[in-house]
């Protein structure tokens, strides 16, 4: 019986081990809800979540010409986008257009709740809307979804 539950969990551990962090790309609203990103990369630091973000998003409030491209090229390169929702990331056009952009893709999109209280409007094109805790982060963006 404990030979055959720790072959169980040493296969847990070796499998986990084995399987490569998803790599999560961030869209939220810039110009309200930076605070929210720095969480989610905080959090993709410990190894239970199964994610790591791929920090692509735009340094500037106002993007040069070629930010859909740059967009689009991180897009593409990760396994889920992640829309972090805070008051008015539903008219959020950059959030909008990364939406787009991933479902052109055929990039998986979740989306969040950033803040515990309030009330928040799903992003359009983003998919259910769900509150922000461990079990959804490792649920929504680790290999285990």
């Amino acid at each position: 019986m404990i030979g055959g539950l720790a072959g169980w969990a040493g296969r847990s551990v070796v499998r986990e081990r084995l399987l490569p962090r998803r790599k999560v790309f961030v869209s939220f609203d810039f110009d309200n809800d930076q605070a929210l990103k720095h969480f989610v990369v905080g959090q993709a630091k410990h190894p239970k979540y199964g994610f790591e973000v791929v920090d692509h998003s735009l340094k500037e409030a106002a993007p040069d010409r070629s930010w859909k491209q740059r967009a689009m090229s991180a897009i593409t390169r990760s396994d889920v986008v992640l829309v972090i929702v805070g008051r008015s990331t539903h008219r959020a056009l950059g959030v909008l257009a990364e939406i787009k952009m991933a479902r052109a893709a055929g990039i998986r999109v979740v989306q969040m709740i950033g803040y515990r209280s309030g009330s928040y409007t799903a992003v359009p094109g983003a998919g259910r809307l769900y509150q922000w805790n461990r079990e959804n982060l490792r649920k929504l963006l680790s290999h285990t979804a």
